[in-house]
C-alpha cells in the first residue's frame, strides 16, 4: 500500500487498512480557477439561503470544519479543524462501496469526493463531489447529537447485509455518475448508462438489510428536515449542497412526512429531486428510528433468519456462534431442526475461522478454501451447552485428544470421529477438530465424509448473529469493495486552459483588489470568445459594482447578463440568483 497521509488526525491515523485502500490523494492544485469560482458561487448562494433555513448556524460549522466561502477546502485545514472536535476527513474517488462508507462513519471520519461538480451541473449531481461532502456534511458535524447519529449509523451501516444485486446497482450509480460529470460524455452514452440502471432498479427483488438502511441514510443525513412540519429547518447534506433543491425543497407542493420507522419503506432516486421529505422533531428521534431498524437485523437477530439473510444476499457473511467463534464466507445452505432452530451450516469457497475478529491459527481462507461447514445447537447427552463442557464431561463424552468419540445433538446430527485438537478461548470451548470424521443429518444422509479430510466443527449451541462482510479485515480478500471503475482524469484543450487562465485573473483582482484596469479587456474576451460563460462576467460585474469602478461596464454586464438570460432559459435562475446575491449582500 501506498504511503499514507494521516493529516496529524487521530481519527484517521486510526483507519484500518481494508478502509485505507479507498483513500485518495487530493492533489489540491488539480482545482482550476473554475473549479474555485464553482465553489464560491455556490457558497455564497449557500449563505444567502441557507442562513435562514438550515438548522444549525451555516457559516459557525462553515468556520468549525475549516471550509470558507472563497475557496474548495484543504484536506489538512479540515482535518486540524475536524480533529477539536472529534472527526476526520479524507478524500476518495467518487462513490465507495456502502458498507466501506458506513464503516468509515463509524470511524468518526467524513469521506469526501476529491472531485467538484462542472460548472453546468453547479446546481445539483448525482456525483458525489467535495461540495456535497465537506459544504453538506462537516457543518452540522458540530452539533454532538447528530455526530454522535452519525457515527452511530456507521456502526449499524458497517453491519448490514449487502446483496449482489446492491452492488450491481453501486456499479451502475457510479458509471452513471462518472459519465455525467465527464466532459466528453455523449448523451447517447449517458442514455445508455440510465437504461442499465433504470434496469437493474426495476429487477433489485426484496431490498437487502443495506438497501433499507440506505432509505434511513437517505432520508435523514442525505434529505433530512428538523423542526416542527409547519416550520422545518434544513439538515441535511443533500439539500444543505443543492442551491436549487434547497430552495424548492421548502415549497408547500413538496410534501413534509413525520420522520419514523415508516421512511423505510419510502424508496429513493438519486437522479430526481424528492418527492416528499421527512421531518424529524429532534436528533433522538432519529437514534429511536434506527435502533428499531437495527433490533430486526441479523447482527442482532442471527438465527435462522440471519443465515437465511446471508444465503439471500450471496455475498461474503460472518456468523457468530454463541461460543463467539465467527465464521466468514459465503453461505449456501443450513439445515433445522422440528423446531426451526438451525442445526447445520455451510458456505462455498474461501472461508475463515476467527475469534473476537481476529483469524484463528491454521483456520484461514487458504485452509479452508473450498467451504466450510458445522453442526450448530446443544448435544443430545449434555445438559449445558457443548462450548460450556467441564473437563469431567468431555471425559465422559470420549471428546479426549486421540479417543474415538460419537456426538449426538439434539437436531438428530451425528458427528463421529478421532479427537485431535480441542481450542478453548475465555473458558469455552470454540472448536473441536477430528480425523476419519463422518457427519450425518437426522435421516443419516451425508453431511461429511473421512476422505475429504479434516473436519473442524464450531462449537455453539446457536448462531447469536450474522453480518456483513468479514470478521477479521486484515487477512482475508474483501470481495465486495473492489471498484470495477476508476474516474478518469481530465485533459484540457488551449481554449479551455486559457479561459482558467481569465477566472486566475479575475479571482487576483478581486482578492488583492487591484488591477481593475484590465476587467474591461477580460469582460470582452469572454464575449467574444467563450460566449457560452456566464460565472466569469458575473464575477466580473460584481467586482466592478463592488469598487465602483466604471459605471460603463457594470451597466453593459448586467445588459449582457440580462440578454444571456432571454436568449439561454437554463441559464435564468443561475445568473438571476447570482446577480440577487451580489446586489443584496454588498
Amino acid at each position: 500500500m501506498k504511503s499514507f497521509n494521516n493529516f496529524n488526525n487521530i481519527q484517521v491515523a486510526s483507519l484500518p487498512s481494508h478502509l485505507k485502500q479507498f483513500i485518495v490523494d487530493q492533489n489540491y492544485e488539480k482545482y482550476t480557477p473554475i473549479d474555485h469560482a464553482v465553489w464560491r458561487y455556490v457558497m455564497r448562494q449557500n449563505y444567502s439561503y441557507l442562513k435562514n433555513v438550515a438548522y444549525y448556524p451555516y457559516i459557525k460549522g462553515l468556520e468549525i470544519a475549516g471550509l470558507s466561502i472563497e475557496s474548495i477546502p484543504d484536506l489538512q485545514k479540515m482535518n486540524d479543524n475536524l480533529g477539536k472536535i472529534g472527526w476526520g476527513a479524507v478524500t476518495v474517488d467518487g462513490f465507495i462501496p456502502p458498507a466501506a462508507f458506513m464503516e468509515f462513519q463509524a470511524y468518526h471520519v467524513l469521506v469526501i469526493a476529491a472531485d467538484i461538480r462542472q460548472i453546468n451541473h453547479i446546481e445539483y449531481t448525482p456525483a458525489p463531489d467535495i461540495i456535497h461532502e465537506s459544504a453538506g456534511h462537516a457543518p452540522i458535524i458540530a452539533d454532538a447529537e447528530y455526530s454522535s447519529y452519525l457515527s452511530y449509523f456507521g456502526s449499524i451501516g458497517s453491519k448490514a447485509m449487502f446483496s449482489k444485486k446492491d452492488f450491481e446497482l453501486y456499479e451502475a450509480i457510479r458509471e452513471l455518475s462518472i459519465l455525467k460529470e465527464a466532459l466528453d460524455s455523449t448523451p447517447e452514452e449517458i442514455e445508455q448508462v440510465e437504461k442499465k440502471l433504470q434496469t437493474i432498479s426495476q429487477n433489485m427483488g426484496e431490498p437487502s438489510e443495506m438497501a433499507l438502511l440506505s432509505r434511513l441514510h437517505w432520508w435523514t443525513v442525505e434529505y433530512g428536515l428538523i423542526g416542527t412540519l409547519d416550520d422545518p429547518k434544513i439538515y441535511g447534506a443533500g439539500l444543505l449542497s443543492s442551491i436549487g433543491e434547497s430552495a424548492t425543497c421548502m415549497n408547500k407542493d413538496v410534501p413534509k412526512i413525520v420522520y419514523d420507522s415508516n421512511a423505510v419503506n419510502y424508496s429513493y432516486d438519486i437522479t430526481k429531486t424528492q418527492p416528499q421529505l421527512f421531518v424529524t422533531p429532534n436528533f433522538q428521534n432519529l437514534m429511536d428510528v434506527l435502533e428499531d431498524f437495527a433490533n430486526g437485523m441479523a447482527f442482532r437477530t442471527g438465527g435462522l433468519s440471519g443465515i437465511s439473510k446471508a444465503i439471500e444476499c450471496q455475498n461474503t457473511c460472518t456468523a457468530v456462534y454463541s461460543s463467539g467463534i465467527q465464521v466468514t464466507g459465503v453461505f449456501s445452505l443450513y439445515h433445522s431442526d422440528q423446531n426451526n432452530n438451525l442445526s447445520y451450516i455451510k458456505t462455498d469457497g474461501p472461508t475463515s475461522l476467527a475469534y473476537n475478529d481476529l483469524e484463528l491459527p491454521n483456520q484461514g481462507s487458504d485452509y479452508h478454501a473450498t467451504g466450510f461447514s458445522s453442526p450448530v445447537g446443544k448435544l443430545n447427552s449434555l445438559e449445558v451447552p457443548l462450548e460450556d463442557a467441564t473437563a469431567e464431561d468431555l471425559e465422559k463424552l470420549n471428546i479426549v485428544i486421540g479417543r474415538c468419540t460419537k456426538l449426538i445433538f439434539e437436531s438428530g446430527v451425528q458427528v463421529s470421529g478421532t479427537v485431535i485438537n480441542i481450542l478453548k478461548n475465555n473458558d469455552k470451548i470454540i472448536l473441536i477438530s477430528f480425523e476419519n470424521c463422518t457427519v450425518l443429518n437426522k435421516d443419516l444422509k451425508v453431511l461429511f465424509l473421512p476422505e475429504w479430510g479434516l473436519f473442524d466443527m464450531a462449537v455453539g449451541h446457536q448462531i447469536v448473529s450474522v453480518f456483513n462482510g468479514v470478521a477479521d479485515k486484515s487477512k482475508y480478500h474483501i470481495q465486495e469493495t473492489e471498484i470495477s471503475q476508476k474516474s478518469e482524469s481530465v485533459v484540457f484543450s488551449d481554449l479551455e486552459l486559457r479561459l482558467h487562465a481569465i477566472y486566475a485573473s479575475i479571482r487576483k483582482i478581486r482578492e488583492l483588489q487591484e488591477g481593475f484596469a484590465k476587467l474591461p479587456e477580460l469582460a470582452q474576451e469572454i464575449k467574444e470568445v467563450y460566449p457560452h460563460d456566464w460565472l466569469g462576467l458575473l464575477e466580473i460585474y460584481e467586482i466592478a459594482r463592488t469598487v465602483n469602478f466604471d459605471d460603463l461596464l457594470t451597466t453593459s454586464l448586467r445588459n449582457h447578463l440580462n440578454t444571456k438570460i432571454d436568449k439561454n432559459p437554463n441559464f435564468n435562475k443561475l445568473i438571476s440568483d447570482g446577480l440577487m446575491v451580489i446586489e443584496t449582500l454588498e
